[in-house]
């Protein structure tokens, strides 16, 4: 199976330029960046041709629940990394909050050793938090492990952390990147309890945004900063949902400088609470999308860099379980696939350029996690790539759907771009439209 190829003809869009550029790919590496013809007469290596289409180093996405083990009704590692690969991602960093939950070196190696043996795309797995699990946290070798991930609200798993004492020994002890889900879980119950007075059990998700809401999450999100200030701790929260989040965040500061980072979410960038109407628990996440005012400003902080990277925090449920009443229903949804094309669609727009969407979901996510030669297309790194044609509308179906779950918030929805090609350490994993599923990718290195 090769993982040594030619691809001619095509832009590379990387390091803030757009250029015409042929890449010689061996042994799973990039070899060469040549000017076109440069490369010359090269019988033994395969011919990607890339006329028309734009080459991006693969994504990587730093906030995924592929949902094993012990909730495989969901998804699973092999199916929701084979979504990722056709939608351009080709590492992925997921979260903890399985069942069993990974608060072990125990539990989280397993997960390890899962991905080796079914995952397409490469891999890391954050360690998780409870209030009890220090010793274990202190366990984690940080060149092989992403990061520590602590649930300061809770949402889909009991993993809660929510005692003074044991925030303070994470904060003060852990030497790596801690990840944080930021929502203030007494203000939320007490929002729950309003709008159960108000509509008793039918609590319609038009409500969501204003149960989670905007106060919450800066309750949460301002206590940590400031606790990571105190303790000197290496900060990194995700999802942002609001825009008075914004103002805890630095664009002035190097990225590879900051102590302090944070995260950005397809769902939050595209979906405001209008679209509640329409898409209903479909769009039910924690934290909640919330307005247009919101949306507005969080795609503002992404180009003034506040905000330093973008996500998916793709987390499947079955369509049964998102279609109960609010009160019931899941938070979360499947995004891989269509995080890209999504993006895209905002290049079309007028929102990101196709430079600032590789700097942030490529680009900044290699440097925020320091990964190993992964994240840019340069000579001597991993050919992690993938090839789009930005001409080529892309409807979403029923039938293209490859998450498990089998539903996408997007269904219908015609992006104006499509996935070609992904290439994962150099192998061909997607082509137009099928899949390689005889390789496997590999664990993300880190140069801490």
């Amino acid at each position: 199976m090769s993982n040594s190829y030619q691809i001619l003809h095509g832009q590379i869009v990387n390091e803030g330029q757009i250029v015409y550029r042929d890449l010689l790919i061996v042994d799973g590496f990039i070899d060469r960046i040549a000017l076109p013809g440069e490369l010359g007469n090269l019988p033994d290596f395969p011919i990607i041709d890339a006329t028309g289409l734009h080459i991006l180093p693969g994504l990587i996405d730093d906030q995924v629940h592929f949902r094993e083990p012990g909730l495989t009704h969901k998804g699973e590692i092999a199916t929701e990394a084979a979504a990722a690969v056709a939608g351009g991602i080709t590492s992925y960093m997921e979260m903890p909050n399985t069942s069993p939950p990974a608060t072990t070196i125990e539990l989280l190696e397993a997960k390890y050793q899962r991905a080796s043996e079914v995952s397409l795309a490469n891999y890391s797995f954050f360690m998780g938090t409870t209030n009890g699990n220090v010793s274990e946290l202190l366990k984690v070798n940080p060149l092989e492990v992403c990061g520590i991930k602590i649930f300061l609200g809770s949402s889909t798993g009991d993993m809660l952390v929510d005692e003074e004492a044991a925030l303070d020994e994470i904060f003060s002890k852990v030497k790596m990147l801690i990840a944080l889900h930021c929502e203030d879980d007494p203000m939320i119950k007490q929002n729950l309890l309003a709008a159960q007075a108000t509509y008793g059990d039918d609590i319609p998700v038009t409500e969501h945004g204003r149960i989670r809401s905007a106060e919450a999450c800066y309750s949460s999100s301002s206590k940590a900063v400031a606790r990571a200030k105190k303790f000197g701790t290496r900060l990194h929260i995700l999802h942002i949902s609001t825009a008075i989040e914004l103002e805890l965040f630095d664009a002035n500061t190097p990225l590879e400088e900051k102590q302090i980072t944070s995260e950005a979410c397809t769902h939050h960038l595209w979906f405001t609470d209008a679209d509640y109407a329409t898409k209903g628990n479909l769009i039910k996440w924690n934290p909640a999308v919330k307005t247009e005012h919101d949306r507005m400003n969080i795609r503002q902080a992404v180009i003034d860099g506040r905000i330093d990277v973008l996500a998916t925090d793709h987390a499947p449920h079955t369509l049964e379980e998102k279609s109960q009443p609010y009160s019931k229903a899941p938070s979360g949804g499947p995004l891989v696939q269509h995080n890209l094309l999504a993006l895209l669609d905002l290049f079309h727009q007028g929102v990101f350029s196709l430079e600032l969407i590789v700097q942030k979901a490529c680009h900044n996510v290699a440097v925020l996690f320091q990964i190993d030669r992964r994240g840019y297309i340069r000579k001597g790194y991993h050919a992690d790539l993938v090839l789009v044609n930005l001409q080529q509308p892309y409807q979403v179906t029923k039938e293209s759907i490859l998450s498990k779950c089998g539903w996408s918030p997007f269904e219908g929805h015609t992006f104006q771009s499509s996935v070609s090609y992904t290439l994962v350490n150099g192998v061909l994993v997607y082509n137009q439209g099928v899949l390689n599923t005889g390789i496997k990718g590999q664990r993300l290195q880190f140069n801490r």
